[in-house]
């Protein structure tokens, strides 16, 4: 059994498709102030592997962890939730 039983999985916005077979993911999350109790919005960028280079910048895409393929890249691209033409 080589795979997870659950592996992550999260939603964000394209912001850079200008590599080959690799898409820049923009996730942002909310998360509360533990003091002033204020939603403070959190952004993390992911390099997502794309293999048919199909995502364009803007879409939003859904990704998952899966075996490092480079230095960076340890997500892929699952499937494309809304393209923006």
């Amino acid at each position: 059994m080589n795979e997870r039983a659950n592996p992550r999985t999260r939603v964000g916005i394209v912001r850079s498709n200008k590599m080959d077979k690799t898409a820049v993911v923009e996730v942002v999350r909310y998360v509360r102030h533990p003091l002033y109790k204020k939603y403070i919005r959190r952004r993390v960028k992911y390099l997502a592997h794309d293999a048919e280079n199909t995502c364009g910048i803007g879409d939003e895409v859904k990704i998952i962890e899966t075996r490092p393929m480079s230095r960076r890249k340890r997500w892929r691209v699952l499937e494309t939730l809304r393209a923006v033409q």
